[in-house]
């Protein structure tokens, strides 16, 4: 694993970020003494498993007459009244 000092991890820091993600973590020293270990945080499976489609699924209830509702005030903006 690669140690490496303050100054250097400030200088470097997207290029070693970058290495971490992949899979190489690396240690910050100073003064040659370890302090920090920089590895890549696991995502979350649930995270990814989430499911959109059907998330609300049993919290909304969708009238029965959803197809055909305000179809007469529709009709009267678009034609004008019918008698």
């Amino acid at each position: 694993m690669e140690t490496v000092n303050m100054h250097e991890a400030k200088t470097h820091l997207s290029k070693l970020v970058e290495k971490a993600v992949k899979g190489e973590p690396f240690i910050i020293a100073r003064a040659g003494k370890p302090l920090v270990k920089v590895t890549a945080i696991e995502e979350d499976p649930k995270a990814r498993a989430m499911k959109r489609i059907g998330f609300l699924d049993g919290q909304c209830k969708v009238p029965d007459d959803f197809d055909t509702m305000g179809q007469a005030e529709i009709e009267e903006m678009f034609y004008g009244k019918q008698d």
